[in-house]
């Protein structure tokens, strides 16, 4: 039987009198890329930051890797996301912003850092500040923030944001090979062409509830 990573059990946000998650209940399974699309509005990044433990439910549970969020724990652990646009120092080296964030739980040396860098096409040696990067380059930064501490499941909202063809490539191919190492991947996208390269199930949302379509 197959292992979910992460299980909706019919869960509701509401910000005053707007339903932004009506009544959502999925699974994804443990191991898997699974795509979310849907058009903006319709309740992804909400959705993405439930998981994360970031936004308290209205109703319903998400459980994560067996544990139920805002119960039997408030932020899950080993989880890597990007939710909107990285948020770095702008006076900083892009090594430098993700020691700092390193120092949090103090789980990575400087060595896994710098191959963290490496892997997503960043040299982790340069001295130039984040402010001085392209928006590829930031999104490749956010990238590396988001798997440098190895975690089991990555949410990753549009994470090929300013990246040009061969960035594309490249965090594609990243990607599935995290995939291959067992990772269980969600991520939203508007591109169809990532979604059908990358996806093993994709979802649609429309109006703060989700449908499977494959």
């Amino acid at each position: 039987m197959a292992e979910n990573s992460i299980v909706i059990e019919d869960v509701v946000k509401k910000f005053k009198d707007t339903m932004v998650l009506n009544h959502v209940s999925i699974s994804f399974e443990k191991g898997k890329i699974h795509g979310i699309i849907g058009r903006n509005g319709s309740g992804k990044t909400v959705l993405f930051k439930s998981i994360c433990g970031f936004i308290l439910l209205t109703s319903g549970k998400i459980i994560v890797n067996g544990q139920i969020i805002g119960k039997d724990i408030d932020i899950p652990k080993n989880i890597g996301a990007i939710i909107e646009a990285p948020g770095f120092l702008p006076g900083y080296s892009g090594y430098s912003n993700l020691k700092f964030l390193a120092m949090i739980n103090r789980k990575i040396s400087d060595k896994q850092i710098k191959e963290t860098m490496i892997r997503v096409g960043l040299e982790p040696d340069s001295k130039k500040w984040v402010s001085k990067y392209s928006l590829g380059m930031r999104q490749r930064l956010g990238i590396a923030q988001a798997i440098m501490e190895n975690p089991d499941i990555l949410i990753l909202d549009e994470p090929m944001n300013g990246l040009d063809n061969e960035g594309v490539e490249d965090i594609r191919n990243l990607l599935l090979n995290l995939k291959k190492e067992g990772k269980t991947i969600l991520i939203a996208s508007h591109s169809s062409e990532d979604i059908d390269i990358l996806c093993d199930t994709v979802h649609e949302m429309d109006g703060g509830s989700v449908q499977t379509v494959r």
